[in-house]
């Protein structure tokens, strides 16, 4: 199967430099680099063997580069998409334990879950610990009626015939910043695609490097909507 992990970045400096670094020489899938409108210039000093570069002119949100590279993977005839943080918390080297349940034919959706048995969080902060082990996942079970451990975490891989799905609105301009991660998450186990949760870690850089870019409130809101708006009906 035709497989593209794609990595996100937004003037990541020296952390999007080490997630790319980290990366097996040898692997079984195209690396692509989805940069959105970094000012930082940490890419540009990178030679480009061995990897694949889309660029914003500006910044556009995360949910807008997805899409981007969204489709990318369908033009370009990919099967499987993996997607991975540019802040270098998430190891490059699991990426086979995303892969493996989709090319054993027993997954079509493979969700890191780094509270798992066997995956890890480390120098996460405690309010962020309980709102996405605890507050988010809840909510998110109660309303798609199976339990899982693990929703706002990016690092996943799925089959890219889920885009082709009609039923899954991708495109709508609601979904152009936090909001498509776990709508698309939502959407595919709603909709009966497989899906299961394979151990992963998550791993904080120092917080003087900056660990989020996710703003208090309006960021917190924007990854919560969609489990709200999906679960009572107000979108589709």
């Amino acid at each position: 199967m035709k497989i593209l992990a794609a990595i996100f970045a937004f003037n990541e400096g020296e952390k999007i430099k080490r997630t790319i670094s980290r990366h097996p020489f040898a692997r079984n899938y195209d690396l692509l680099v989805m940069d959105d409108g970094s000012t930082d210039g940490a890419l540009e000093s990178l030679p480009k063997n061995g990897w694949l570069h889309l660029k914003n002119s500006t910044n556009q949100g995360i949910g807008s580069a997805m899409k981007r590279v969204f489709d990318y993977a369908l033009d370009n005839r990919y099967d499987i998409l993996v997607i991975q943080a540019g802040n270098d918390k998430d190891e490059p080297n699991e990426i086979p334990r995303l892969l493996e349940p989709i090319l054993g034919g027993q997954s079509d959706f493979v969700q890191g879950s780094r509270f798992l048995p066997g995956g890890g969080y480390g120098s996460t902060p405690a309010y962020r610990i309980m709102a996405t082990r605890f507050v988010h996942p809840v909510l998110f079970s109660v309303f798609v009626g199976k339990h899982v451990t693990e929703t706002t975490n990016g690092f996943r891989a799925f089959r890219t015939e889920i885009l082709r799905d009609p039923r899954i609105n991708w495109r709508q301009d609601w979904l152009d910043k936090y909001e498509l991660e776990p709508y698309l998450l939502f959407r595919a186990i709603r909709l009966g695609y497989r899906h299961c949760e394979v151990p992963v870690t998550k791993v904080y850089p120092p917080r003087r490097l900056g660990y989020t870019k996710m703003k208090p409130i309006t960021g917190w809101w924007s990854i919560l909507r969609p489990v709200v708006y999906l679960g009572l009906g107000i979108k589709k």
